[in-house]
């Protein structure tokens, strides 16, 4: 048996040849490889020796030869097969022991030059990998060192690897080759600045970890995360205390954290369900968690709370008082974490760049029976400058201010979204009725339940989509609403209109809508 050797990631690999070689298996091997088995003593026979012909082009071209890929490809099964290798005098290949150029670790790198990423995609080694890959029944091909235990005892109890292993080190392969061309064929687009959504789409991303369940225990679910530097995003935030994240803390997590984005000022978002359910902003972090707390003390319980700016002890005290099931801030004073880390279930995550926003060509994936529908994230900022005021009376500053803040808001809450806001605080969120007159009336009704009766007098009201009909309007007006921002375009909007007149309401056009299916 022969096994060709010729590896990036070296880790094992000098054991794992001295145990070949303890078998009887002759060792193949190239470059850097070659030298590290030669200086620990493996006998090993140079890729040039075995070719007859030299590296060349820095080593561009070493592999790439007639003899190792007839030697990995001839089926043992096909006497043709083996005639025409014993005719051109060319010895068969058992084992390809290969893994690639460090793609990845190069383009991660600071400053790294299109030259340097370009010369770090092999070539070689994806050529050897598929081609024994191809014929995995006759060559055992490793791609991953955490295989070589199980390969090695294989060969020392039976002499040989089973079908049923050589199988399964095969389909890693082609997952191995797969993921390494798509990481080259994202950073070539992104190095041109192609937006356009692909005619073919092929993702990668890496498992960060196996879950306990999906969304319900009978559901299989794990986490992967994208390839790349993706500042601001959960898949960066380091967990300081508590159980492992499941499948909902991150789905809820990251919606908090994308609303979260939307503010400068000190912010705390609470969020259940995948929904905001108390935001509240203010001058100092404290004063904006008691916004938040207060916009709806009953669904923040067991909910996920993220702030943009650090936690103080204090904010702590009062965050230890109510069950919640993650936290997310920048930074936690030291005496804060130490008094979270007392409540053990409490999931502490700390993301340093948690106001960094998502790349506004970033994707947004949903997965539907028999596809994948794919668009662009929902990037889009408003621009006070492009509102219209559609009503007599003119919105006050103090309205407008308010209206921008729930306009945020709303961007996040499913539609058909309502949002009702009042001194930089929630007051009511209406979530995912079928009627967007239902969603108005379900968030006047809880905030008069949750906070009080006079909630939301004076209040703003925010609407993801425009208004089809003048309901809106008229219960706004009866639970004291006196301004309203919408998209606007409904073949109805000047009925809306004029109900704002007759009640006095003031109304806003943002000319551009917030769907969140």
């Amino acid at each position: 048996m022969r096994a060709l050797i010729s590896v990036s990631d070296k880790t094992g690999i000098v054991e794992f040849a001295k145990e070949l070689v303890l078998l009887g298996i002759e060792i193949i091997s190239t470059g850097g490889t070659y030298n590290k088995l030669k200086e620990a003593g493996v006998a090993a026979i140079e890729i040039s020796e075995l070719t007859g012909f030299p590296e060349c082009l820095d080593g561009r071209v070493k592999t790439l030869h007639p003899i190792v890929h007839a030697g990995l490809l001839a089926m043992r099964s096909k006497p043709d097969h083996m005639k025409q290798l014993k005719d051109l005098n060319i010895e068969t290949i058992d084992m390809v022991v290969v893994n690639l150029y460090p793609f990845k670790a190069t383009i991660l790198k600071e400053n790294v030059t299109r030259e340097e990423a370009v010369e770090n995609i092999d070539i070689g080694g994806p050529t050897m990998l598929r081609s024994a890959a191809k014929n995995y029944q006759d060559v055992t091909v490793i791609v991953d060192p955490d295989d070589y235990k199980e390969v090695l005892e294989q060969l020392k109890v039976k002499g040989e690897v089973s079908l049923d292993t050589k199988f399964y080190l095969m389909q890693k392969v082609f997952m191995h080759t797969s993921n390494y061309d798509t990481m080259i064929a994202d950073y070539l687009k992104n190095q041109r600045n192609d937006h356009e959504l692909p005619d073919t789409l092929t993702l990668t991303y890496e498992k960060v970890q196996d879950m306990r369940y999906g969304e319900n225990p009978h559901q299989k679910a794990a986490f992967y995360r994208e390839i790349g530097k993706k500042k601001g995003s959960i898949t960066d935030a380091v967990q300081l205390n508590g159980k492992e994240l499941s499948f909902n803390n991150i789905n809820d997590t990251n919606g908090a954290l994308e609303l979260l984005k939307e503010f400068t000022e000190p912010t705390v978002v609470a969020c259940k369900h995948g929904n905001p359910c108390g935001v509240g902003s203010a001058d100092n972090i404290l004063d904006a968690w008691t916004k938040a707390f207060e916009a709806d003390k009953v669904s923040i319980y067991g909910g996920i709370v993220v702030i943009n700016r650090e936690v103080t002890l204090e904010l702590a005290e009062e965050m230890k008082k109510v069950f919640l099931e993650v936290i997310v801030a920048p930074a936690y004073d030291k005496a804060a974490l130490e008094l979270l880390q007392t409540k053990k279930n409490v999931r502490v995550l700390e993301l340093r760049d948690i106001d960094v926003p998502q790349e506004e060509h970033a994707y947004d994936l949903k997965k539907v029976n028999g596809g994948l529908i794919v668009q662009t994230i929902d990037s889009k900022l408003l621009i006070e400058e492009e509102l219209k005021v559609v009503t007599d009376r003119k919105p006050t500053d103090k309205e407008m201010e308010d209206m921008l803040f729930a306009w945020r808001v709303v961007k996040f809450v499913k539609s058909n979204g309502i949002a009702l806001a009042k001194d930089k605080q929630t007051v009511g969120i209406g979530p995912g009725q079928v009627n967007r007159v239902w969603s108005t009336k379900q968030c006047i009704e809880h905030a008069a339940e949750l906070i009080n009766e006079d909630a939301t007098k004076g209040a703003v009201l925010a609407s993801d989509a425009y208004f089809p009909f003048d309901d809106s309007v008229e219960a706004a007006h009866q639970a004291g609403i006196t301004a309203i921002i919408q998209p606007g375009g409904s073949i109805r909007d000047e009925d809306s209109i004029k109900k704002c007149n007759e009640y006095g309401i003031a109304m806003v056009f943002t000319g551009m809508r917030h769907f969140k299916h």
